[in-house]
């Protein structure tokens, strides 16, 4: 039995292309005593990667040139000699892009695919889901009536957000891109609004549906879309920063917010956050996404794509074209 993997084998210079990376197959080595062997069913696309995929510092090191391509996967234990794991198991962990995988057993955590398929628990109830809970709650403390903007709506982490926002009773209101996403943001996903931020009419519905003012804004993008919102805030308001995908393939150094001003005008609170800032609580999290779901309070979507680890590559792009809807996910 092989393992095939995906290796970065060049720095991407704007958009990923395939000949950044290689296939190579090896052996899957014999696991040792504490450790189990994985076998990937799917792989988890974020945005994140792509600022592993570069050499610029960051809060991971980068993937080394030669080396597998880190991913976030959800499996079955296929093999175990660690007692904590059983063959057959259903796990998730930072398995890479790869069809097998050995591990210690850290940071491997088992799901219960009775009480949802394990594609969820790499989407919505896994890492995605998490980042939702803990930007929203833990940074911007949603209070019931307020007014919450979530940029990328239609994707794994903005969706989430929406949706933990109207169970603490906020008014959400969606920004997403193409009238399709708008209306599965407001039919499925239950926000209150949703605007096209491609749309000729994106700033003029922005004060239109934020008459109020705007109290939480939960940035997935950045760019112009942070710079409009800052000028809708209101004073005291709270910015989770999850993250700047419009800005990850850009080949030139891009212009800041021209509002900026509003932080200090508003006395806004704007935080750059990490979901592994959390870890000691990502039980909690995931106890709490799972209850949402099976009470039927959380609609999670997944967008999956077939063809293995050689597609990799081209897939990824769609996270950043938004030729996607919900967690992007690869199936092995």
């Amino acid at each position: 039995m092989e393992n095939k993997k995906l290796c970065l084998i060049q720095r991407p210079i704007g958009s990923v292309q395939q000949n950044d990376f290689a296939i190579q197959q090896e052996p899957i080595p014999q696991i040792d005593d504490g450790e189990v062997l994985i076998r990937n069913q799917f792989i988890s696309l974020d945005p994140a990667m792509r600022g592993w995929m570069s050499e610029l510092k960051s809060y991971v090191p980068p993937v080394p040139l030669g080396q597998v391509m880190r991913a976030y996967t959800g499996g079955v234990v296929v093999e175990s000699k660690n007692p904590n794991f059983k063959r057959g198991e259903f796990v998730t962990g930072l398995g890479g892009v790869q069809t097998h995988f050995v591990s210690s057993g850290k940071r491997l955590l088992v799901v219960d695919t009775t009480l949802a398929p394990l594609e969820k628990y790499v989407g919505g109830l896994g890492m995605p889901g998490r980042t939702a809970y803990f930007g929203l709650l833990e940074i911007a403390k949603p209070q019931l009536g307020e007014t919450l903007v979530v940029s990328a709506a239609a994707g794994a982490v903005g969706s989430v957000v929406g949706q933990i926002g109207k169970i603490y009773g906020c008014r959400v209101v969606g920004i997403a891109g193409g009238e399709e996403k708008c209306r599965h943001v407001v039919e499925n996903l239950g926000f209150d609004a949703c605007i096209d931020y491609k749309s000729p009419a994106f700033y003029r519905s922005l004060k239109g549906l934020c008459p109020n003012g705007i109290d939480i804004y939960f940035d997935n993008v950045g760019g112009f879309i942070l710079d409009a919102v800052l000028s809708r805030m209101n004073k005291f308001g709270r910015i989770p920063v999850c993250g700047m995908i419009s800005l990850y393939n850009a080949k030139e150094k891009p212009q800041g917010p021209q509002n900026i001003v509003s932080v200090l005008v508003n006395r806004i609170r704007m935080q750059g956050f990490i979901v592994f800032d959390y870890a000691d609580k990502y039980a909690q999290a995931s106890n709490q996404l799972g209850q949402w779901y099976t009470d039927g309070k959380l609609r999670l979507y997944e967008d999956i794509r077939d063809g293995g680890i050689e597609v990799f590559p081209a897939v990824f792009g769609a996270l950043f074209s938004g030729k996607k809807r919900g967690k992007l996910l690869l199936r092995v």
